[in-house]
């Protein structure tokens, strides 16, 4: 059991890992939300809305991108029609205007802009933060009382980031272990957070309609009048 845990360990830091060193050399706009195959099934999100997220994070990062260009370093994080903003805006304007340009996105619910009013972070931050993220869904992995595909891991300058439609006794426990983290600096918590009847209810699998037509029998051809 040990090795196994291990082996999840690894796989998802390596997987982690690969995914920023495929985007360090990207424009400084980041996009957080990438489908990953077979994600839909266990999201508690429907797949309309899970589309419709990544359809945000696109429309809002093409939209700062031409705004901005390379002035800034954002990363664009939906999760159900939230839009949570990380990442670095050189003036407090700037940062106030990214704002403004993803509310104006359609289909937005709310901004979480926790931009923060610096120059942008080094490439050898972003490598950490991603490492970072890569330990902190390993270990929701590891944990056996909750769903780790519940929740959506962001990280920002070693402040981790929790996205997720949980229950509070969730929230409460994927923040715990995100605060054990090596190199954690501080949890951000951006949940929706349900009752224990509503996530029954949505993780309940729902049976199939049953159809009550019945089957229509083939009549012989009729004999033409005379």
């Amino acid at each position: 059991m040990k090795k196994l845990r291990m082996t999840r360990a690894v796989c998802a830091l390596l997987a982690a890992a690969a995914l920023g060193a495929g985007v360090a050399g990207c424009v400084p706009l980041v996009l957080g939300g990438a489908a990953i195959g077979g994600m839909m099934a266990v999201d508690r999100r429907t797949a309309g809305t899970q589309v419709e997220d990544e359809g945000i994070e696109l429309r809002a990062a093409n939209r700062v991108n031409a705004e901005q260009g390379e002035r800034v370093h954002i990363n664009v994080t939906s999760y159900n029609r939230q839009v949570l903003l990380t990442g670095e805006a050189p003036t407090v304007e700037i940062r106030q205007a990214i704002e403004r340009s993803v509310v104006g996105v359609g289909n937005v619910l709310s901004v979480v802009n926790d931009l923060g009013v610096q120059r942008p972070s080094s490439l050898a931050q972003r490598s950490t933060d991603t490492f970072i993220t890569g330990k902190v869904r390993a270990s929701l992995v590891d944990a056996k009382d909750i769903s780790a595909s519940a929740f959506k891991v962001v990280t920002e300058r070693n402040v981790v980031y929790l996205m997720g439609l949980v229950t509070e006794r969730e929230a409460k426990r994927a923040t715990s272990i995100a605060r054990g983290v090596d190199g954690v600096r501080k949890v951000v918590r951006t949940f929706e957070i349900l009752t224990e009847e509503q996530l029954i209810r949505l993780t309940t699998p729902q049976p199939a309609p049953v159809s009550t037509d019945r089957a229509v029998q083939p009549q012989p051809p009729s004999t033409p009048m005379q």
